[in-house]
């Protein structure tokens, strides 16, 4: 039976578009792009997260191993994101569509407006038949801006979207219980929500030409899985490999998605590290907000202290007695009004459910 996917991220990897020398590979890009094609042409909504613009600056310029890593890596971005997107637009315009670049950093989730613009900025390519390709902006990227890996910005762009699914293409048939070179190792087809750590048989090898592992990997695509999204890892070098993982005719893992987060949530999710300040509660407030089914928010009564100085509409983490994370919220007001209402009842809430998010909700 077909997988009913609508609108689909595709996620590409490093090593599925590169040769072993480092080097694009176009006969695999292409097979790609006819393949997404074929899944435009049956009404779906795809969009690209397309690693492979470092390596296409490969393709035009050398640089100096004597230059700084950064300014390499920089420049070759540079110069090979324009190849990258006039690879993928002329091969589109094969099939009479068109494609649209976006570059992004991961600032540009952090900040709401940011993200409301960039979301408003998907709809309309979408709404009008744009394939979208996605990709992190290395020129600017450094150090802390980056992404850990085109994974994470992924999962970002599928929950941002509201995705159906998110598809990443590796170069490994899916997530296997130990190293997947080694004799005996099995692939694990179906991951379960309740699943709670990787450690214990997912490899911490990253690949050759990507930032990130497999272990990246999982804990996105778990926490994407969370948030309502069906996540499969394949093997983008496998023929016809996105049809046949649509038509569960090919050895993949799948994480099942589990209950359907609002739009202000799957933002949450990955914006702890936007958030300004802290504030500690008491146990009983822990309870109150952690009880399943029960929508509560975060009132002035049940605040121990506070850390560090916030103002309305920052977001801010939320400890418990132990000052262990339990979530992170948008503050309805300052860190000197929080203070001055500190353990009050009858007060306007601190943070409104509807933007809190409990890390009970990805657990």
């Amino acid at each position: 039976m077909a997988l009913s996917y609508q609108r689909i991220i595709v996620k590409i990897g490093s090593n599925v578009l590169t040769q072993e020398d480092g080097l694009p590979d176009g006969g695999r890009i292409q097979h790609l792009v006819d393949q997404i094609a074929s899944l435009k042409k049956e009404g779906k909504e795809v969009i690209v997260v397309s690693s492979g613009a470092v390596a296409a600056g490969r393709s035009l310029v050398s640089v100096s191993d004597k230059a700084d890593a950064v300014s390499n890596r920089q420049l070759l971005a540079a110069v090979g994101q324009v190849k990258l997107l006039a690879t993928y637009a002329e091969l589109f315009r094969a099939h009479e569509l068109v494609c649209a670049q976006v570059l992004v950093t991961k600032e540009d989730f952090r900040d709401r407006q940011h993200y409301l613009h960039m979301q408003n900025c998907f709809r309309a390519l979408l709404q009008n038949n744009i394939i979208p390709v996605v990709n992190e902006n290395d020129v600017i990227s450094v150090t802390e801006l980056m992404f850990t890996d085109n994974d994470e910005l992924a999962g970002l762009v599928a929950s941002m979207l509201d995705a159906d699914a998110l598809l990443i293409l590796s170069n490994v048939d899916g997530i296997f219980d130990g190293d997947p070179k080694a004799p005996g190792a099995q692939l694990i087809p179906v991951i379960e929500p309740t699943t709670t750590s990787f450690s214990g048989f997912v490899t911490t090898q990253r690949s050759q030409f990507g930032r990130g592992g497999m272990i990246t990997k999982c804990h996105m695509a778990h926490k994407v899985a969370q948030l309502g999204i069906a996540v499969h890892i394949a093997n983008g070098k496998t023929q016809n490999i996105l049809p046949r993982i649509l038509s569960e005719e090919v050895v993949n893992t799948k994480f099942i998605p589990n209950k359907t987060a609002s739009r202000k949530k799957k933002w949450l999710a990955h914006a702890e590290t936007a958030a300004k300040g802290a504030v500690q509660i008491n146990a009983g407030a822990k309870v109150a907000l952690t009880t399943p089914g029960k929508a509560t928010s975060l009132l002035p009564v049940g605040v121990l202290g506070i850390i560090g100085t916030f103002e309305k509409g920052d977001i801010i983490r939320l400890l418990d007695e132990g000052s262990k994370p339990i979530g992170i919220g948008i503050a309805e007001y300052g860190s000197d009004k929080a203070l001055e209402r500190l353990g009050l009842q009858n007060q306007k809430p601190l943070v409104h459910y509807d933007y809190l998010f409990l890390n009970s909700e990805i657990s």
